[in-house]
């Protein structure tokens, strides 16, 4: 009880460098993300806050983060305002501290941030119909259409090379170089696959060097829980989870949310004959997606959606195989063999893809 007491002190000392317009009088800890530490703030007006520590062994530059995060929202507040629609709860606000930054160090170098709570809304960890993922790829779809006027050069990387699957090859390379737990022997086929497709890696790069396709603001962590639904309605509210907010492309958001939720099992699954990429759910991600964009992208970048989400599963397996290369580093393990499974996972799901890929493209052009 004693440590609550201190922990609980200690949490609103540190929430009132924020100006609060009223006094803090009680706090829940979120058990929910892996990154930062989450609270959430009441205050004896009725008003909630939340209150994270940034993790700056992940978010080095809390300046930069903050600076980009802060720079999107902002456009977003302006966009819902000339709307006439509320800009706390369609997009995050956050407060600065009293130095004038939107971010705190205490005493012991830790960073903080403050955001209004965005309330009556619900959280999805999976998506149970296709009605549900129709509205998700509206919501990020709307997110892009929002940030389609937004100079995306005047952003910067939160997390270096974060989707530059030549990066993520390259550094495959290195750990089958150095193999420092000499697994590389007993995994040839997965290997064999990775050099396999080299050339694919490097897709999304070229098109952006060639100006095939534009360098966008893209979220990099379109998952389906990162979305705020309303209560009542279902509809999408929010966007949130902003920290890798950076300059790339839109098939790096389009592929990320494709490989995670219209794949039909979960990515450690191991009976690969179960690894296989729903049609259905593609087809009402991208139907939403590009509904949600208003016309806000060139023919040309959602006739290269479906290569994003070939491409971004397969830098996920790629990064998985590094990971088992390097001894588990990285990524969490519960086992010796589950970066390997996940990797495998990921593959199967590429090859799936390669053989749809037609059928992906006769998808996303109906909805142009």
């Amino acid at each position: 009880m004693e440590v609550t007491v201190i922990i609980m002190k200690e949490i609103f000392n540190i929430a009132k460098k924020f100006n609060l317009p009223a006094e803090p009088v009680s706090m829940q800890e979120c058990t929910i993300g892996h990154i930062n530490s989450t609270y959430f703030i009441d205050c004896e007006n009725g008003e909630r806050f939340v209150l994270q520590h940034i993790n700056t062994n992940i978010f080095k530059d809390p300046d930069v983060l903050m600076n980009n995060i802060v720079g999107v929202t902002s456009h977003i507040r302006k966009k819902l305002e000339a709307e006439g629609k509320d800009p706390l709860r369609g997009t995050l606000k956050f407060y600065c501290s009293e130095s004038g930054l939107y971010y705190y160090k205490d005493e012991n170098g830790r960073c903080w941030r403050l955001y209004k709570y965005v309330g009556d809304v619900d959280c999805f960890l999976t998506a149970d119909s296709t009605e549900l993922l129709e509205r998700v790829g509206w919501a990020f779809g709307h997110f892009q259409m929002q940030l389609a006027d937004y100079d995306a050069g005047t952003l910067r990387e939160t997390i270096p090379n974060f989707h530059n699957t030549v990066s993520r090859f390259n550094d495959f390379k290195i750990a089958l170089e150095k193999d420092a737990v000499g697994r590389a022997a007993s995994v040839p086929e997965d290997i064999k696959f990775v050099l396999d497709h080299a050339e694919v890696c490097s897709y999304i790069m070229d098109k952006i060097k060639e100006g095939d396709i534009p360098l966008r603001v893209t979220h990099n962590d379109t998952k389906l829980n990162n979305i705020l639904m309303d209560h009542e309605t279902g509809e999408p509210v929010c966007i949130i989870d902003l920290d890798t907010i950076m300059p790339g492309s839109v098939l790096f958001d389009f592929g990320d949310a494709i490989r995670f939720g219209a794949s039909s099992a979960l990515e450690d699954e191991t009976d690969l004959s179960k690894v296989y990429m729903r049609e259905e759910a593609f087809d009402a991600f991208a139907k939403g997606f590009v509904s949600g964009l208003e016309g806000s992208l060139s023919e040309t970048e959602i006739m290269e959606l479906p290569m994003g989400a070939l491409i971004i599963t397969l830098e996920t397996g790629i990064r998985f195989l590094t990971d088992y290369l390097n001894g588990d580093v990285y990524f969490r393990v519960h086992h010796a063999e589950h970066n390997i499974d996940r990797a495998r996972n990921q593959f199967a799901l590429v090859r799936d893809m390669e053989k749809k890929m037609p059928i992906m493209r006769e998808i996303v052009k109906k909805y142009i």
